[in-house]
């Protein structure tokens, strides 16, 4: 589902090159849960803006759901986001002058899939957000923003989702049921990232990669073995 080929990526910042990836190799299959451990700076966020095509690698190949997206043009990687891509932002991305029901509604209609205000409200009533979907952003708490910003992502029903600090903003007991939410995406074929600091969140992956200075410094199973969701605490 995702394969990525020596990809590094670096910015130039006057005289400074700065190396954000350098030669990740990383594959991904339909229906593995897998979590990306790494210190701010690590690579974390680029690594997801390469997979999701927000970004281009300076060099290497990134192949998603069987398209090649490395060079492609900015309409291809729209149409590929579209169809292809669940992203769940850190920073919510939501429209102010839309309700939560709304945002999530967009995400449904750019989809084009069937009986989207059902999906829309079902996805909300998953999140919790039953009683709130009317309400604008302004109106709702950072944690509720949140959800209203994953309940968008999984509203799409694309095949990769991807997922930056997704519980960052939650209590743990909501934490918990949108990492319920998540893992049943991977157990339905989804290929699911989540990007996180967190690291009781990774004892729950089927794959924990680790990130240090732009590389994959490990890449394997829990080291305590796979948990339950209900074994977790933070």
């Amino acid at each position: 589902m995702i394969t990525l080929k020596s990809i590094s990526k670096r910015y130039e910042m006057g005289s400074v090159t700065v190396v954000a990836l350098h030669g990740i190799n990383l594959h991904v299959d339909p229906g593995e849960f897998v979590v990306v451990l790494g210190p701010s700076g690590s690579g974390k966020s680029t690594l997801l803006n390469m997979i999701s095509a927000l970004d281009s690698p300076t060099e290497g190949t990134v192949i998603v759901n069987g398209q090649d997206v490395t060079d492609a043009r900015q309409g291809e990687k729209f149409a590929f986001r579209r169809h292809t891509i669940g992203f769940i932002f850190q920073t919510f991305n939501l429209f102010p002058s839309l309700t939560a029901r709304e945002n999530v509604q967009f995400a449904v209609d750019l989809r084009r899939r069937r009986n989207g205000d059902s999906v829309a409200e079902e996805v909300l009533e998953s999140v919790g957000l039953g009683p709130r979907m009317d309400h604008f952003p302004h109106e709702l708490s950072g944690g509720e923003q949140q959800r209203v910003a994953i309940a968008r992502a999984l509203a799409t029903g694309n095949p990769v989702l991807l997922a930056d600090e997704p519980t960052g903003e939650l209590d743990f007991r909501t934490g918990v049921q949108i990492l319920e939410l998540l893992e049943a995406q991977a157990q339905e074929g989804k290929a699911v990232l989540v990007v996180t600091h967190n690291r009781e969140i990774s004892r729950i992956a089927d794959r924990v990669i680790e990130l240090g200075s732009g590389e994959i410094v490990s890449d394997g199973p829990p080291w305590e073995g796979r948990a339950e969701i209900a074994d977790l605490h933070w």
